[in-house]
This record gives structure tokens, C-alpha cells and sequence, in this order.
């Protein structure tokens, strides 16, 4: 079959382009080179150079090696979007360890099966989190813990431990002995949620992560070096975040604007002083933006491009946000194991409503039939989306069959259905099975029901993605008590807030007598969700 989507690029954009054999760190120590003296990043109020910057992965490089970290040894950088992070991203990189991005909303529980699956010896975190820390430590493989402080708290750090800033100022001036680093060295861990629930790190390697960031700034054909300023409000421990927010503007030598959440107050102010010129993101915070109050009192005309991925962007978001900022908002497509990106609406061709694009610069695709994933389907018909790219991961950490699952021959296969139309557009038709999307976090019902069976007063419990015009969807679980016993809607929400990051917290919550199931007692959420879909119906 004649892969005919290769005919519709972005106008301007290459079907192939070159890959320097270069480690993610040469990357950045290239940009140094040409951009020292231009800003890298703005941090509530404060920039930093592209050589300052360098200065300072220099010296937390050299306490690193000092602690004994060396190539192939894990890094966790448990740490929201703050200077920290780079710093310790690409001071990692350079010592050739591994970066093991952790999400700051993590329980001690989550954050506990990551560190132990990574195998990981030194975490970076903040002062507000060191308690957590201390106490997970004993059941992990930490040996060192480094406290950033941003908010001034006065949390004493015990001997054993240490000051980020203390390790700044008694390694100042000082730098690690140099280490060769390949592009097939692996870079990070990306954990990634798995159909089965069990979190499963994605390993990237340098060459998989530079390809992605070379293939956006391939797609984006007027994106200038050394001129643009990114708003990096996208968590940058997410790979989609990782990749736009921070490896693509270093890549081009532009500054990066970071925020450590999405505060709407905050972020149009920053964008109304800072004057972004692309801003990547999630399909809630464009929603947000636009129904603003006081969105008159800010300038939003700097923006000129917008990113959306992690959700479906709904066109009416698509068309005010556009309409409101005078710039581009292109939809999206990608996964931990990709880099993320493997697709894009063009910004200044042809735009699909409803579409998640064409595949970007030397990623193949095909849609496959469900049943076997043997048979390639012609245009028109829905079935599993694969991907073939540079940035396609080397495989998941230490689950080889789910590895053998996922990649076959070279694809990678997403567990997304899809369909793909005469012009190359694609549709996603279904997302992998199961799995929840709210406020642009990836989440699986298996994590909420592993929690919902440790409640000595229930029996049974599942839980599903109801549709909620803002998040997308919204959390909703189904509980069945035992016998006898009694239990409050809020009760249960307490008690998951208890056991799990915020975003994966139900926010709603249904008794039952019984769940639906299949004739061998599997409970059916497919069927639970066509209820609910019916509710909205007639409502």
C-alpha cells in the first residue's frame, strides 16, 4: 500500500532531515557555543544565560561526581518546572546517568515503585518533600538526597543528606572529568502508565530525544534561533513537557519562560509581561484562558504558536483561542514511547478539525488490524495505530514482554485506534483501552481500584472516564461494600486523596449492589461508561 500521507507536509517542511551523531548534552554545550550571552531562562522575575546556565550544569555536574555518580547511574529529578530542573537534567546527561523525571504530585506510595524499578541512587526534590523522602528512603535504593529550596522553608536537612545550594557554592568553579557519551547511551526513563496499571518506564535513549526535538523544529518552519521565547508552563517531567518546554527551545537557543504549574492569574500576566512567542500546552489551559473574566486587561498578541497535545482540542476552543491571541493552535499527537511527538496538524497548511495531523519528518505509520496486528488496512478502516521513527523508544525498563508487545519489528505499536483519510490525516477513533484522559494527565482506572480494594469496607470497585466539558473527563468510581458496612461519597474521596496524586482522585462516586461483568467475572467499565453516555443523552 503506497503510504500517500508522505505527499501532504507542512508547505516548507522536509520529508527527511539530518541527525547529527551527537549526545543530547553536545546538544546543549553546541547552543552554549553560538547563544552564551542570550537568555536560557526566566524564573519569577530572574533570567539566566545560556552561559550562566552552563556554569551552573558545570558545577552540579561536578558535585554529582563528587557523591559518586557515574555514567549509567540514575538521577531522579523530582522537581516542578524551576531552574533546578534543567540544571540537573542535562548535568546528569553529562556525566552520562540516566535522568529519571519523577511527578511532583507523586504519593510516597507511586513515587516508591519508581525509584525502586529505576533502580535509582540520587533524587533531586525540594525542601517541601524531604520529609516524604526520608521516610520512603529506607524501602528504596537512595543513597543520596539533594534539597531545593525555592520557597524559603526552614527544613533542617539531616547530615547525611544535602543543600542543593550548599553543593552549588562548595563545587563553584569546578568541573566533573569528561565523560564520552554516545547518541545510543540511554538519557532517561520516562514512566508512562501501562494497560495493566503498573507504571512502566519508557527508556529513551540521547538519539531518540534529539530526533524528536530536530523533527518540531524541522516542522516548524519560521521558528527562529536565538529569537523566540517559549512559555514553559508544560510540566517538564512529562516527556511532552521534556521536549517541547525544554530540549526544543535549548535546541534553537531561545529563551524559556518557566512557571511551576498553571495558575491562570499567573500565566496571563506572564505572557502579558514576558511576551511569548509559542507556547505549547494542554487543551484545558487554552479553555481556561479563554473563558477568562479579566481577559481583556492582558496582551496575549505576542503568541504565535501553539502547541495542543494530551487531549482532543475541541474546535471551538481552537477557533477563540486562535481568534483572542491572533496566533496558531495545532492539535497533536504522541506517547512517552515516541519522544512523544509522531504527529501534527500543520501550523500554516492545511488544519483538520478533528484530525491529530500528519505524521512529522522520517515517522512512518500504519493502521493494522486489531485482532492480530498482521494485516495493514486500507484507507478509511479503523484499527491499531503503529509508528517508525527516530524517536521511538529502546524499549520499557525491565518488562521484556511487554516490551516484545510493543514493538514489533521496528513499530511501535500504540494501542490507540485510529483511522487515516485519503490526504494522510489521521483520527483517533479510540484511545488505548481503559485509560482516562482529565485536565491533559493520562490516567488508569487499575491505579484508583488498587486503592479502593486496600478500604477494609469494600468488596468491589472499578472506575472509568465520564465526559466533563472542561477536563475532558472526569474521574468517576463505582463501589460495592460489604455486607453490613457503610461508607460516604466523601469518605471514599478522603481516602484516595490519601493514597494517591490529586489528579488520579475520583470525583465522584457511585454505591452499587453489583458491577456489570462478563460470564467469567471480569467487571466491564465498557459498560458502565454506554450508561453513563446515556444519562447525558437524556439529560
Amino acid at each position: 500500500m503506497e503510504r500517500i500521507w508522505l505527499k501532504s507536509y507542512e508547505p516548507g517542511v522536509p520529508h527527511s532531515i539530518e541527525y547529527p551523531e551527537i549526545s543530547l548534552y553536545e546538544m546543549f554545550q553546541e547552543t552554549v557555543k553560538q547563544y552564551s550571552d542570550l537568555p536560557a531562562l526566566s524564573f519569577m522575575g530572574h533570567e539566566i544565560t545560556y552561559a550562566g546556565l552552563q556554569s551552573q550544569v558545570e558545577e552540579l555536574a561536578a558535585a554529582l561526581e563528587g557523591l559518586g555518580v557515574k555514567k549509567g547511574d540514575r538521577v531522579a529529578i523530582h522537581l516542578p518546572n524551576c531552574p533546578q530542573f534543567p540544571i540537573a537534567f542535562y548535568a546528569a546527561l553529562s556525566l552520562g546517568a540516566i535522568a529519571v523525571p519523577c511527578n511532583p504530585m507523586y504519593v510516597a506510595r507511586e513515587l516508591t515503585h519508581q525509584l525502586n524499578d529505576s533502580e535509582t541512587e540520587t533524587i533531586i526534590t525540594l525542601t517541601s518533600f524531604y520529609k516524604m523522602i526520608k521516610e520512603l528512603q529506607p524501602k528504596t535504593t537512595l543513597k543520596n538526597i539533594i534539597a531545593v529550596n525555592l520557597e524559603g522553608d526552614s527544613v533542617k536537612i539531616e547530615t547525611d543528606d544535602y543543600s542543593f545550594a550548599s553543593l552549588m557554592k562548595e563545587y563553584g568553579g569546578k568541573q566533573a572529568q569528561p565523560v564520552e557519551v554516545l547518541p545510543e547511551d540511554r538519557a532517561a526513563f520516562m514512566y508512562t502508565g501501562g494497560a495493566t496499571g503498573v507504571s512502566k518506564g519508557a527508556i529513551l535513549q540521547h538519539r531518540h530525544l534529539l530526533a524528536n526535538a530536530l523533527q518540531l523544529k524541522a516542522w516548524a518552519p519560521d521558528l527562529k534561533n536565538g529569537e523566540e521565547i517559549f512559555l514553559s508552563v508544560l510540566p517538564l517531567y512529562h516527556s511532552y513537557g521534556l521536549t517541547l518546554a525544554l530540549n526544543l527551545p535549548v535546541l534553537t537557543g531561545n529563551k524559556m519562560v518557566l512557571l511551576p504549574r498553571f495558575e491562570l492569574r499567573s500565566v496571563l500576566q506572564t505572557i502579558d509581561r514576558e511576551k511569548p512567542t509559542r507556547f505549547p500546552g494542554v487543551p484545558t489551559m487554552y479553555v481556561a484562558i479563554n473563558n477568562a473574566p479579566d481577559l481583556h486587561e492582558y496582551d496575549l498578541s505576542s503568541i504565535k504558536v501553539c502547541n495542543s497535545g494530551a487531549a482532543p482540542l475541541p474546535v471551538k476552543v481552537q477557533e477563540v483561542f486562535e481568534k483572542i491571541t491572533g496566533g496558531k493552535l495545532t492539535e497533536g499527537y504522541g506517547l512517552s514511547e515516541a519522544s512523544p511527538v509522531t504527529h501534527s496538524n500543520p501550523i500554516y497548511g492545511k488544519n483538520v478539525p478533528g484530525s491529530i495531523g500528519l505524521p512529522i519528518p522520517d515517522t512512518e505509520m500504519k493502521i493494522v488490524d486489531i485482532e492480530t496486528g498482521d494485516t495493514e488496512l486500507p484507507i478509511g478502516e479503523s484499527g491499531e495505530l503503529c509508528v517508525r521513527g527516530p524517536q521511538v523508544m529502546e524499549g520499557y525498563l525491565n518488562m521484556p514482554e511487554e516490551t516484545a508487545q510493543s514493538l514489533r519489528d521496528g513499530w511501535l505499536y500504540t494501542g490507540d485506534i485510529a483511522k487515516v483519510d485519503e490526504e494522510g490525516y489521521t483520527y483517533i477513533v479510540d484511545r488505548k483501552k481503559d485509560m482516562v484522559i482529565a485536565g491533559g494527565y493520562n490516567i488508569f482506572p487499575r491505579d484508583i481500584e488498587e486503592v479502593l480494594y486496600t478500604h477494609p469496607k469494600i468488596m468491589e470497585a472499578t472506575a472509568i472516564g465520564i465526559s466533563d466539558p472542561y477536563r475532558g473527563e472526569t474521574l468517576k468510581a463505582y463501589v460495592v461494600l460489604k455486607e453490613g458496612e457503610t461508607l460516604t461519597e466523601e469518605e471514599v474521596i478522603e481516602f484516595c486523596k490519601e493514597n494517591l496524586a490529586a489528579y488520579k482522585v475520583p470525583k465522584l462516586v457511585e454505591f452499587r449492589t453489583e458491577l456489570p461483568k462478563t460470564m467469567v467475572g471480569k467487571i466491564l467499565r465498557r459498560a458502565l461508561r454506554e450508561e453513563e453516555e446515556k444519562k447525558t443523552k437524556e439529560r
